[in-house]
């Protein structure tokens, strides 16, 4: 209402907002631009109706995207392998950009998303987060920055417990030591997206305890065949804990078929169970096409994807041909969110069962192309 009175000269008290249920359709949630572009047409057509309709290829060019990541990790282990030292350097544009001069760095709240909350119990830990800034205007994106952090923490973990040829599984629960809560690894005040970490520490046992859950209902260990692999990864975000377990195959093409995939999911009290399930089972088929396939890229300023042929997004023979939820119920504890933890161990848990099938690493998003070189 302000943003259009201003443009049009207005008292704000003259300008007035139907408001519309959102649903679930979020597009353009918060964003007022298309609302001025209605306003300012409606303006020059004085007494009568406009209806102001874009094209995709309008909506896609003209968007708010969610931030460009690239993080970078290193690692030192001893002669069992394990893990002595740990350095994350993560570099991401704040979606403060969008509401302020440009900030450069992320915000804590921003941070607070599993990078300064990362659970494993190392001697040594050094966090970075160099300046990066904004290209594009960012907007909202499901799980916001805990899909950068995770994609990153849990395919390095992956790759150290190669390095340390020991079972991914056995490695990262060692890597998470004792059960304990976590109250102090936030800086700052601490906000972490609803998440006081004094108020909502993370919990080790649950967090091993939806890794084991996943584990034992996903068979781990069992043996696949050649190039056919399991791949982990599991995240703390929301208050919510989440493990995902995919059983996926390469063969000599290039060609991934998912076989399965299985997603333990502690939310603390269950209000609605099948609620939950229908938001977990949607993270996996959207993680999925966050990790093979969706991307929007630049050229002298310009989306060079306007519609389906080229932003592309998973269809039927994408998803998995099974796709099990398990659901931990502990009605004593907070209770966490549900409709974005189920998507950042979506690409991790994929790309790593990508190695265990094919010993190709994926270290880039989406995959696209890169099974096939």
């Amino acid at each position: 209402r302000d943003t259009v009175a201003g443009r049009l000269g207005l008292d704000a008290k003259n300008v007035t907002v139907h408001v519309t249920l959102l649903g679930g359709g979020f597009g353009r949630k918060s964003k007022p631009d298309f609302a001025i572009e209605a306003a300012s047409i409606a303006e020059a057509f004085k007494g009568r109706p406009v209806r102001l309709q874009w094209s995709r290829e309008d909506d896609i060019h003209h968007a708010y995207y969610h931030a460009v990541s690239v993080d970078y990790l290193e690692a030192g282990l001893d002669n069992n392998g394990q893990a002595t030292g740990w350095l994350h350097r993560t570099l991401s544009p704040s979606i403060g950009s969008l509401f302020a001069p440009d900030p450069k760095h992320k915000g804590e709240f921003e941070l607070g998303m599993g990078f300064n909350t990362m659970p494993f119990s190392v001697p040594a830990l050094r966090l970075e987060n160099p300046p990066a800034p904004a290209h594009v205007r960012i907007g909202w994106f499901r799980s916001v920055y805990n899909l950068p952090h995770a994609w990153a923490i849990q395919s390095f973990a992956h790759e150290m417990a190669v390095a340390a040829g020991k079972d991914h599984r056995d490695y990262v629960l060692d890597l998470l030591g004792p059960d304990r809560e976590i109250h102090n690894l936030t800086v700052g005040d601490g906000w972490n997206y609803g998440e006081d970490p004094d108020l909502y520490p993370i919990d080790i046992g649950r967090m091993r305890n939806v890794i084991e859950r996943v584990t034992r209902e996903a068979d781990w260990g069992k043996s696949t065949g050649k190039n056919r692999g399991l791949g982990l990864a599991f995240h703390h975000s929301f208050v919510s804990y989440t493990a995902i377990v995919f059983d996926v195959e390469v063969d000599d093409q290039g060609e991934l078929t998912i076989h399965r995939a299985d997603i333990a999911f502690d939310c603390g009290p269950q209000a609605n169970p099948e609620r939950i399930r229908s938001q977990l089972e949607g993270a996996i088929v959207m993680g999925i096409g966050i990790a093979l396939q969706s991307e929007v890229t630049f050229e002298d300023g310009v989306a060079q994807q306007g519609n389906f042929d080229k932003y592309l997004i998973p269809r039927m023979p994408d998803a998995p041909k099974t796709l099990r939820v398990h659901l931990v119920d502990n009605p004593d504890e907070a209770m966490g969110g549900v409709g974005e933890p189920g998507l950042p161990p979506v690409a991790p848990a994929l790309c790593n069962a990508i190695y265990a099938a094919t010993g190709k690493r994926i270290r880039r998003l989406p995959v696209g192309d890169q099974l096939k070189a």
